[in-house]
């Protein structure tokens, strides 16, 4: 123990945060290792039911390299890298096993699509069960690698993959939280139940959120693709989901609102204790093309960052987070904008946990 004190107290006087990042470094160029981090990064490579373009499994990876190009400076935070962050490694098991399971998923799909003709059935019906079977095993495998993390003092992000993969850390939240809201940051509400026929399907992580009760609100924030059924179920939630879609948000704002005024109404319909959900989708598809489902319309960078920002500084915690849904796709743009996006997460989320201070300004 003593040596894994001092071993840090030397990285934190010998890094230089305006030097090139070494490459042979952790996330960020930085020098810590998860042991030492305050807040750790989970990858989770996985993206076996995504309904349209794939790529999202290989988002950490792309995220990590990318990060590398990230001045660490944030006048907000200026000595944030001085925390402690680090990103684990990919677990190749998983990783391995999405890339089995995805063409199965595709195929099945496909047949789906064809409206399931006869001679497809033997080969394809078994393939929703089999994909059930696994994502649930995916949830069991990240809430006892989130849960231990939390056990052991950290703060965690998880990084997809594709939006399926947050419900096992949500599980271990609700182990030891009696209660929380979920900030959902998305061009989807993810509301189907087993889209599909995939129980844990992207499409259907907040349907699955909300099963537990420990989930007291949930706040859909970007909003402008969803479906009838998932309308209903907000208007028969009796509240508990509040929907602040892209349309009415840019119809206020045309209206003469400010985005600050718009962040106030959002925060006033969380709970003190938050998870965040970022769906990179969330965002103007011109800065995440190449994730799956991208939708015109969508939050600017800065107004994505600036909503963080103000939950923090509205007295709350984040209790943890999570990005998903960066596929690299033909440019290094969509990891450029998701490892800048996952530096300001990992950062605000430890400002609202007290393990960093951030300036008093707006």
């Amino acid at each position: 123990m003593a040596n894994s004190a001092s071993s840090l107290k030397e990285k934190l006087a010998n890094f230089d945060p305006n030097s090139l990042a070494d490459a042979a470094g952790g996330v960020f160029g930085l020098p810590f290792t998860p042991e030492e981090a305050q807040v750790v990064v989970v990858p989770v490579p996985w993206e076996v039911t995504v309904s349209y373009r794939a790529g999202t499994a290989q988002g950490p990876e792309a995220i990590y390299a990318a990060s590398l190009q990230v001045d660490l400076y944030d006048p907000d935070l200026p000595d944030a890298w001085r925390m402690g962050l680090a990103m684990e490694e990919p677990d190749a098991a998983i990783a391995a096993e999405s890339q089995e399971l995805r063409p199965l998923a595709e195929a099945y799909i496909g047949w789906l699509e064809d409206g399931q003709p006869e001679e497809g059935r033997t080969e394809h019906a078994p393939t929703a069960g089999r994909i059930n079977q696994r994502g649930r095993a995916l949830l069991e495998w990240l809430k006892a690698k989130t849960g231990a993390l939390l056990d052991a003092g950290k703060g965690v992000v998880v990084l997809g993959g594709d939006h399926s993969t947050p419900l096992g850390y949500l599980h271990a939240l609700a182990e030891r939280h009696e209660e929380f809201g979920i900030l959902q940051i998305d061009a989807h509400c993810d509301l189907r139940p087993a889209y599909e026929g995939f129980e844990f399907s992207h499409a259907s992580i907040m349907h699955n959120a909300l099963q537990l009760p420990q989930v007291k609100k949930l706040v859909q924030v970007g909003i402008r693709d969803y479906c009838q059924q998932e309308a209903d179920y907000i208007d028969q939630s009796n509240g508990r989901v509040a929907l602040f879609a892209d349309r009415f948000l840019q119809s206020e704002m045309l209206g003469g609102k400010s985005w600050k005024k718009e962040c106030k109404k959002i925060i006033a319909q969380l709970p003190q204790k938050v998870y965040l959900s970022f769906d990179i989708d969330g965002l103007d598809p011109k800065l995440c093309p190449g994730t799956g489902t991208p939708v015109p319309g969508g939050l600017e960078f800065e107004q994505a960052v600036y909503l963080l920002r103000m939950v923090v500084r509205s007295g709350r915690t984040i209790i943890g987070c999570d990005l998903n849904e960066v596929a690299p796709g033909d440019t290094e743009w969509n990891a450029i904008v998701g490892a800048r996006l996952l530096y300001h997460m990992a950062n605000w989320m430890a400002v609202s946990q007290g393990r960093l201070k951030a300036r008093a300004i707006e």
